[in-house]
């Protein structure tokens, strides 16, 4: 089964269309586009068969909305194990037709299925056995693992030729198929959770019904979780998640459990589990029973004799993680760099596809353009810092994806501050379950500084001129000692509607330490329509100016300036700090 995000790869504008709608079924896929013919995409090539072969060797699933010739022709030399494959798909570029090409091993015919059905069309499957057993055996739905593919073609060239097959186990994917089921038949399919030897002409399939839950911190717990396995003679592959109680959900033993058996980890609330516990069940116990939906005859049933921290329970159907509990909160505080997206880090596109909400200046938000389509979108006023990042980690400890959206990079006079402020002064026992990260973005300061040349090239400082947040008296005091220090300045945030004065004052202070003739770089709209940089002197520095969407630099007494041929200036602060 396809376990890995597919790639839609497109040629041209007319196809994004048709692109946008697989995605609805598809939530995590990739968008790629030919550069110079597409826009909107996630991500721009400009060479398709590099592209398309680099994809396909890592395992990537592949839609291309082109010819099916084109795409046969472009992975003709690099088809080699049909074992290892990645389903590839070819959809023609106004939605009429879903051809599945490779991959029926990785369940390429239920790709094209689930494609075929968002455009409305049917899909042009022509494997054999699905067709005439109504079922992929090589592919199994989620919640089942075939433990022998090596055995299935043979298997189901019998079945084509006429055997008959008894079913051992309950699957109603295969008892509701069209398949020849016997009880006296010579082949046999085994579905079963227990360690079995897959034998000549049975095909055995693991179902996910096992629940494994975990509470307390246990040393080693993917060794004892094994070992308890092994001692219960249960297959790792009908292992549905690992489950513990919301107040575990930071435990690193738990999340290594569930990354070596390769399942996700799902968490219950008190609320949840009050009920199984005042019953007088552990808390693993009790998130078992929940993950599994058993009735237990008494409190000492699932239990694990290894240990109390440990519960095992089987469910009579398989388990899908995604509708119990909840997963671990998770919080990702971007940025987005000050402009467009050609300075949104590939790591930032990836949280930003993978988030659920996403939590920002509207202004900001905007920024994000198409990857913020299906996403929730919490919006609130630029100075709401403090609520943005409470209404953030409540949105995270219920499980949800969130995305705090900065502009520039997050850590430098931005979001990732108010977020752990917020932490450290409410301390709130549910935040302590997230798993919170900064993702870096590209700063104002540096995009204005590459956009001029070179003036943080040495020693440099970043000051906000705002006193909304801090006294004028800290901020004067400041400038003033890295006037004196001769640091090259960035000031965020010169001037606002209701702050003027501020601008002026600290080019004053500026002017006891520098010459009239520093230079002083002016960035507005960096990245974004309506962009300007140019070149002031200290002297001419006013607060009519600038605004807020504009980034200082004031050169230090060593930074230079070169005017070139066509007018343009370079600013440089030499790395060599000797006199000139």
């Amino acid at each position: 089964m396809m376990n890995v995000a597919p790639a839609i790869v497109v040629l041209g504008q007319n196809s994004v269309t048709v692109a946008r709608k697989i995605i609805t079924v598809l939530p995590g896929a990739t968008l790629y586009g030919l550069a110079g013919r597409t826009s909107g995409v996630d991500v721009s090539f400009t060479n398709f068969g590099e592209t398309l072969r680099e994809l396909f060797a890592q395992g990537t699933p592949l839609i291309g909305i082109c010819a099916a010739g084109i795409l046969i022709r472009t992975l003709a030399p690099v088809l080699s194990d049909k074992q290892q494959e990645p389903p590839v798909l070819a959809v023609a570029e106004d939605g009429s037709a879903v051809v599945p090409l490779l991959g029926g091993l990785g369940g390429v015919n239920d790709l094209a299925r689930r494609i075929a059905q968002a455009l409305d069309v049917k899909p042009a499957i022509t494997t054999t056995g699905d067709l005439r057993l109504g079922t992929t055996l090589l592919s199994p739905p989620p919640g089942y693992h075939l433990a022998n593919p090596e055995d299935a073609k043979k298997f189901i060239s019998d079945l084509l030729a006429g055997a008959q097959v008894k079913l051992e186990g309950v699957a109603p994917w295969l008892s509701n198929s069209k398949l020849p089921i016997d009880p006296q038949g010579d082949l046999t399919i085994q579905v079963t959770e227990r360690l079995v030897t897959p034998t000549a002409n049975c095909l055995v399939y693991h179902p996910a019904t096992i629940a494994i839950a975990i509470s307390g911190i246990i040393d080693d717990a993917v060794t004892l979780v094994q070992q308890l396995l092994a001692d219960a003679k249960l297959e790792r592959a009908s292992v549905a998640g690992i489950f513990a109680p919301i107040t575990a959900a930071a435990d690193t033993a738990i999340h290594a459990v569930a990354s070596a058996l390769g399942v996700p980890t799902r968490f219950f609330t008190p609320n949840q589990l009050e009920s199984l516990l005042s019953q007088g069940y552990s808390p693993a116990q009790a998130a078992a029973i929940a993950a599994t939906g058993t009735s237990p005859s008494s409190p000492s049933s699932p239990s694990s004799p290894s240990s109390p921290d440990i519960a095992i329970a089987i469910a009579p159907q398989p388990i899908d993680p995604n509708t119990i509990g909840q997963p671990r909160g998770r919080l990702a505080i971007i940025g987005t760099g000050p402009g467009g997206s050609q300075w949104m880090s590939p790591e930032v596109k990836e949280i930003l596809k993978s988030a659920t909400d996403l939590v920002g200046y509207k202004t900001y938000l905007d920024l994000v353009g198409s990857l913020a389509d299906g996403k929730q979108r919490h919006e609130s006023d630029n100075r709401e810092e403090e609520a943005r990042a409470k209404m953030a980690l409540d949105l995270a400890a219920s499980g949800r994806y969130v995305a705090v959206v900065s502009s520039g990079d997050p850590g430098i006079y931005a979001m990732a501050t108010a977020v752990f402020e917020v932490c450290d002064r409410f301390a709130l026992p549910e935040w302590d379950t997230i798993d919170i990260y900064v993702a870096p973005g590209i700063s104002a300061m540096q995009a204005a500084a590459a956009a001029i040349g070179a003036p943080l090239g040495h020693d440099f400082c970043a000051i906000s001129l705002s006193d909304i947040l801090k006294p004028w008296s800290a901020i004067e005091q400041r400038i003033a000692a890295a006037a004196e220090a001769d640091f090259v300045l960035a000031f965020y945030n010169p001037v606002s509607k209701e702050r003027t004065w501020q601008l002026a004052e600290a080019r004053n202070i500026l002017l006891r330490h520098r010459t009239p003739d520093t230079p002083v770089v002016l960035a507005q709209n960096l990245g974004r329509p309506g962009q300007a940089v140019k070149v002031i002197t200290l002297e001419q520095l006013a607060p009519a100016s600038a605004d807020m969407r504009t980034i200082i630099l004031v050169g230090s007494t060593k930074t230079r300036t070169i005017k070139r041929s066509d007018g343009n200036i370079w600013v440089y602060t030499p790395r060599r700090y000797t006199e000139q």
